[in-house]
Formats: structure tokens, sequence, C-alpha cells
């Protein structure tokens, strides 16, 4: 053999198409080959094992890096001799007995190659196999080593549940004295307990979705592992730590799950205490190829990473369950149920998991990237937790979604107006996903209450400007129980200036004066009312005492002009929630409109008629009709536009203001010509619960 140069193998090995392979690429390229590539150290240490040394020797490399590669063979003198001539020639090809996890012993062709250090000594060792043509393997058959073929992998830890492993033991002794359901139980309890050590890719993908590898450290397998098979894992994890044996597999087929056909699943113990292995083979249970499936999820995670929408996929499954139990306890008021039980809330805000955000969320909330987000939900609701509890209502309520308005505190202390809708799982599935989505509308709701603002003041203008059209009405108002209380008065004094004063007849007078007193004030306060600057005030109201209160104001004109007015006010009315000033607005403006439309129609034509009733939709309808010239058909469509209007002083904002009033009332008004002349004015509002 020619010598080779200091830090280098023998030439014949240099020229050998695998090695230059490894030697010109990370070893990630080898997950692509289709022979085993094995990579350990001097002293046997396995640091690389690639997907086709999974599918040869079955072990996963999760349960194998790290370890010795001499874990695996019969350390015969054989192997020993081997060995020695591998480390003194550089090179060794050869046929080895490898063990399997079942503890099978297979031959395997192989071909091992040292490389050195920059010193000339020796640093590591690549391996190449595949089983020896003896042991049944077809020569030249396609190496090719599907994804199927590949264990999802799992390093789990127990060690918190040795008590409830002893217990499991203690009641498998019992045998037929046990109740099946009961060892199910605490099986169920096993898995929940345990937690996750490691995870390989194949793991990650079948069931972490999004979550990645650092989301699943330490959380428990039962918020992984399929619901249907949980008994039967959690059995074989009792087996494989009450075995005797260590490294000994126990091994069971499980009922496909919806992720695999058919998955077999082998678990056996690591040498680490507490701990196991567990490896999950079988066929995803889905007709696509896992390429297609990759591609299909690369799109999608594209599209909803550049949405302009602030997104937050999370993981409820657990709260899913809790529900559950809740509703088959017979509890269908979770409102209440949450009042009783707030330490749920609390529960949900600290254990249910953001698993996915996309680039707007980590811009709205001033995150570095998208794991500063991954982690349980409460910081979502840290400005409104009552937001977290409506949430959880609408999943209990079995809602396709929620949609608010709340307040979220981003990472840097800012306070967010927001719109948050969520879209929940379509069924109760035991792996849902839940969708948040934030929009930021803070500066969207700030116009929004500078509009209402600017509303209020023109609302307020209209108001002091029709009190200037009625001041002469207003005044005749209060003058009449001004002058009779004059009056009154004036005969109170004569009656006590007589010999004999009749105190009887004083006192009635006296209450008379009171009465007008009180009129004249209730005149002044309704006034008042009107023109003050104020919020909108809802409260409890009448419809048939506002429009009393309203003609109040309006009947001196409509006495003045000799115009008849007929009132059909409806009885047994339900009192609705309302702004008693703002419907006294539109009310005594349609009849201020009324009056000027008919005071130019002959004496004997001036009537107005106004009504209430109830409506067949059961809302709040009221109605007024004039016998003036009716509205031209020209304007019809546009009279209720802002600074439209047909009088040369008017500001035509009028009708425009009363349309603004109704609508935030949730109703509408309208306007039309009554078949028999004149014009015809009507508003609904809907009945709100007092």
């Amino acid at each position: 053999m020619n010598p080779a140069p200091p830090g280098e193998p023998a030439p014949s090995v240099q020229k050998d198409p695998l090695y230059v392979a490894a030697r010109a690429s990370e070893p990630e390229i080898a997950d692509f080959a289709s022979e085993s590539v094995i990579i350990f150290d001097i002293e046997g240490a396995v640091h690389y094992w690639n997907p086709a040394s999974e599918a040869l020797y079955g072990w996963p490399a999760l349960t194998i890096v790290g370890r010795g590669i001499g874990h695996l063979t019969t350390r015969s003198e054989n192997e020993r001799e081997h060995w020695r001539m591998l480390l003194q020639e550089g090179t060794w090809q050869g046929v080895v007995s490898r063990r399997t996890p079942s503890g099978i012993h297979i031959a395997v062709d192989i071909r091992q190659y040292v490389r050195f250090a920059q010193d000339g000594t020796p640093r590591d060792v690549i391996e190449y196999g595949r089983q020896s043509l003896n042991e049944g393997a077809v020569a030249g058959a396609d190496w090719h080593i599907p994804d199927r073929l590949m264990a999802a992998s799992w390093e789990i830890d127990v060690s918190d549940a040795v008590p409830l492993i002893a217990r499991i033991a203690q009641q498998r002794k019992l045998a037929d004295a046990i109740d099946e359901r009961d060892l199910n139980a605490l099986y169920l309890q096993l898995v929940k307990a345990a937690r996750i050590v490691n995870v390989n890719e194949r793991t990650m993908r079948l069931v972490g979705g999004n979550r990645g590898r650092d989301l699943m450290i330490g959380q428990s397998v039962s918020g992984f592992w399929p619901l249907e098979s949980r008994v039967a894992v959690g059995g074989l994890i009792a087996d494989a730590m009450t075995g005797e044996v260590d490294g000994a597999t126990c091994r069971r087929q499980m009922p496909s799950d919806g992720i695999l056909r058919d998955p077999l699943v082998t678990v056996w113990r690591a040498e680490t205490p507490g701990r196991i292995y567990v490896a999950v083979n079988g066929t995803v249970d889905d007709d696509r190829s896992y390429v297609y499936l990759r591609a299909s999820e690369a799109r999608y995670r594209k599209l909803v990473h550049h949405m302009p929408v602030a997104l937050w996929q999370v993981d409820a499954s657990h709260m899913g369950r809790i529900y559950a139990d809740i509703r088959a306890a017979g509890v269908t008021d979770f409102a209440a149920y949450l009042d009783a039980h707030p330490e749920l809330v609390d529960l949900a805000a600290t254990t249910v998991q953001v698993t996915d955000v996309n680039r707007a969320a980590v811009a709205m909330f001033g995150g570095g990237s998208a794991l500063d987000l991954m982690r349980p939900v409460g910081y979502l609701f840290t400005a409104s937790r009552r937001s977290l509890r409506n949430v959880m209502i609408g999943r209990f309520n079995g809602q396709a979604g929620h949609d608010e308005i709340t307040k979220v505190q981003t990472l840097d202390g800012r306070v967010l107006d927001v719109r948050m809708s969520v879209t929940y799982p379509k069924a109760l599935a035991e792996l849902d996903v839940t969708i948040f989505s934030f929009e930021d509308v803070t500066e969207r709701l700030s116009i929004e209450a500078e509009l209402r603002q600017l509303q209020a003041d023109f609302t307020h203008a209209a108001r002091i400007s029709m009190l200037g059209e009625l001041t002469t009405s207003i005044a005749h108002e209060i003058n009449q129980p001004l002058a009779a209380i004059v009056t009154n008065a004036e005969t109170s004094l004569r009656w006590l200036s007589r010999d004999d004063p009749n105190v009887e007849k004083v006192k009635a007078l006296t209450a008379r004066i009171a009465a007008s007193g009180r009129r004249a004030s209730d005149i002044v306060q309704h006034v008042r009312g009107m023109a003050a600057k104020r919020r909108p005030e809802r409260s409890a109201i009448d419809l048939n005492e506002i429009v009393q209160e309203s003609l109040t104001f309006i009947r001196h004109e409509i006495e003045s002009h000799s115009i008849g007015i007929a009132t059909n006010l409806a009885r047994g009315l339900p009192r609705t929630m309302g702004d008693r000033i703002q419907l006294q607005q539109v009310i005594v403006n349609l009849l201020i409109n009324s009056v000027q439309a008919v005071e130019t129609q002959g004496r004997d034509g001036r009537a107005i008629c106004i009504g209430t009733h109830l409506t067949d939709r059961g809302a709040l309808a009221f109605t007024l009709r004039d016998t003036g010239p009716g509205i031209p058909p020209d304007d019809i469509d546009r009279i209720f536009e802002g600074f439209f209007t047909t009088k040369e002083a008017g500001m035509g904002i009028g009708l425009a203001i009363c349309q603004s009033i109704i609508s935030e009332h949730g109703g509408s008004i309208t306007a039309a010509n009554h078949p028999d002349g004149g014009a015809q004015f009507r508003f609904e509002i809907p009945v709100e619960t007092v």
C-alpha cells in the first residue's frame, strides 16, 4: 500500500466515490444515500447515523447517536482484529454481525475508512454498509430509503412516574381481580406524566405540526400522541420499565390512527435511568405523497406568513377535553361556571400554547422573531383577561367563531385597540387548531370617536337652531303658568285681606300656584335639556311620553296657525332603551317641518296627524302625516342628505341629523308622499330589553 500524505487516508481510499462525497459534503447529504452511512470516533462513539442505517439495523438515530458502536456488535476476537487492521491500514471491508432492537443479529457487508487529523492521528471512522447477500439481500436492488421506512423516534422521561409504574405493576399482579377500565385509566395517567426529552424529524412532521422540536421538549407525551392508542402505548411503557432485561424491546401493532396506517410501536429502556425510547414505524395514512404534502404545506405557510393580517395558531386540545368533561357533568351555563371557577381561565392562559404566528403578528407585538410569540396565550390577554373568558365561552358553546373589539398589550408595552376574531375547529378534534386574528383598529377608533364628537356638535347646533325657531312658542308656554301664578297669587291676597279670611280658598289657590310653578319648571328643564351639550345617554323610555313632551314645544305654533292636530297613540307599548333628548329632537324637527308646510295652505285644510304603534316585527313605530303640498318628486331621494334644503334660510342638516339619530338607535326613517296629498314620515326603532 502506498503511504498517504499526513492527514489523509491511502490513495485507494481517496478514490472511493462515497468517501469523496462524504468529504465534499456536509453529513446531511448522506441522509439521501441508499447505503447505511455511520460516522463514529476512535473510541467508537457514534456521531452520525443516516436514515438508511435506521432501515437496515432498526435503531433510530435518536437512540444510537452518542452511544458506542460496540453496543451493536458481538465483541468477538474477530471484531477486535478487524478494529486493529482498520486503524493500521486506514480502511477495512468485510462482513460484521450487528444486533437489531429485537435482539436478532444480521450480517452486514461494510466498508470503513479512517479520517486523520492534520497531525496524522486518527480522527474518526466513516462506515458504509448494506445487508449481506448471504442474508437474503437482492444484488442490484433499489436502495432508496423512502420516508415510510423511517421510524418516528421519541426519547421520553418517565422518572416522575415511577410511583405510578409501581402501582401499575402491583395492579397487574391482581390479574382478574382488577377492572380493566381502572388499569386503562392508569395507563392514560402514565402517558400524561411522561415528558418528551427528544424527538426526530419524522415525529415532528407527523404530530408536531409547526411547533418544532424546541417547543415539544418538556411537554407531556399525551399532548402529541393519538388518543386511540394512548392506552396501548401506556401499557408498552409499563412493560419496558418493569422488564428485567435492559434494552429488551416491547412491541405492539396498533390500529390506524389517522396519522399512520397500522403503525408498529417499539419501546425499550434507555441507559439513562428513568428514560425510554419509542420507535413508531408505519406508512402515512394519506394517499398523497410526502413530497406533495410538504409542498402543499410550504405553499400554505408562505401564504399565511405574508398575509397582512396578524395571525396566531393555537393548540387548545387539552382545554377541549376539559370542556367535554364539564359538559358531561351537566353544566350548560358556562359563563356562570367560570364565575365560580375563575382558576380555569388562569389555566387556559398558562397552558394553551401558541404554535405558530405570521410576520404581521411579530410586527404588531414588537417581537424579534416568531419564537418570541410562541408561548402560552396569556400574554395576548394581559390588557383584557375578560376577552379570554369570552373566547372560552364561545368554544364551550360550540360557536363557529368569536369576534370582539378589545385591547392588547404588546411586548414593548404599547396598548392597542384591536378587533379580535377567533375561528374554532369545526369539530372538537383531539389535536385541534384554533386561529386568532388581530386587526389594529386604534387609529380607526380614534377617528370614529372624533366623528361622533363632530356629529354630536352638529346635533347640538341643530337643536339650538330649532330652539331659536321656537322662541315664541317656548315663551308662550312659560308665560301661561307664570300668568296663572300671578292671577292666583293676587286672588289669594284679596281673600286674605278680608276681615274674615277664607283659609280653605287660599289653600286651594296656593296649590294652583305650586302646580303652575312646577309646570313652568318642567318647561324650563325640557328647554335646558334640549339646549345642553351632552353625551348621548341611553335609558328606559316610553315612546308615547316622548311624543307628548315634544308636542309641548310646538303647541303654540300649532294653535297660532290654526292647525288641527290629531294623535293616535297605541296603548301598552313596550319600553325600550334610547336617548330621550335625541328622540325628542327627531319628533320636534318633523313637527316643525310639517307646521311650515301646512301654513301655506288655506286655514280649513291645515292638519297634522301623528301616531305610534307596534309593528309586525315587534319594533316601535312613529308616523306623521300633514296636509301640506308634499315633497317634490325630484327631491324625495335626497331629502335626508346633509346640507340639502328647499328652504331659503335653511341649513339642510335637520333631516340628516334625524336619520343619524334613528340609525344610532338601530332603526330606520323614511319619507314619502301620501296618496291623498301631503307628506308622511315614519321611523322605526327596535325594542331593546330594559
